[in-house]
């Protein structure tokens, strides 16, 4: 029972992450209202939940107020672009869903626009863990996480499955999990992520990605 208490147990350790998760999401929630500080707060929430995946946290509250500092300007730089290409493919799909012809024209469309909104998805799970951990340019962070999306395609699945069962859970099951939401899915990302980013830049040689991107 000691062992179990013991402030470096698995179980102690997993609770303590959990309630981190919990806080960082109420941190990256009230940061965001703003709407377009949204990217920034992404970001930050990132930079925390990978120290945390790679045991390298401090104290996260101060860890992600600087990160959000730190990257505000490029990371809503970023975000307005991805936005914007959010509310052009809304618009698309709302077209294209109202359209509803059964040609061939209207099936070569939906089949692009599908393809463009997978990609806009494989952008957004990847691209703000990139800001958090890389420095590049905007056109390469978006074609880095386009590319690592379609590269590492089981862990890009495995994210997608993360971020829909949390969506499930909450809209059908059990609302007062909202309480968890985008804290612990960036969590559970940070662990699937920190290998691949560990590949791309290995701590002990200092290399930079093979994208030419450099450790932030």
């Amino acid at each position: 029972m000691r062992n179990f208490l013991s402030p470096d147990s698995p179980l102690l350790s997993f609770i303590t992450r959990i309630v981190y998760a919990v806080w960082l999401n109420i941190l990256w929630f009230v940061c965001s209202i703003p709407v377009i500080t949204a990217g920034a707060s992404t970001t930050a929430l990132f930079y925390v939940t990978l120290k945390m995946a790679r045991n390298e946290e401090g104290n996260v509250t101060v860890q992600f107020f600087q990160a959000f500092r730190d990257n505000f300007r490029f990371s809503t730089k970023v975000w307005a672009i991805m936005l914007g290409a959010q509310v052009i493919l809304a618009f698309d799909g709302y077209v294209l869903w109202h359209m509803r012809f059964t040609n061939a024209f209207w099936t070569f469309l939906t089949a692009v626009f599908l393809v463009l909104a997978a990609g806009c998805l494989i952008v957004a799970m990847y691209i703000f863990p990139l800001m958090a951990r890389f420095e590049n340019t905007v056109i390469a962070m978006f074609k880095n996480s386009l590319m690592l999306g379609i590269r590492y395609l089981y862990c890009t699945a495995a994210m997608a499955a993360i971020y829909f069962l949390m969506v499930l859970i909450v809209v059908r099951f059990f609302t007062p999990a909202i309480i968890f939401g985008e804290g612990v899915c960036a969590y559970l990302c940070s662990y699937l992520l920190s290998g691949i980013f560990r590949n791309l830049a290995p701590e002990d040689s200092g290399a930079s990605s093979e994208d030419s991107d450099e450790e932030a």
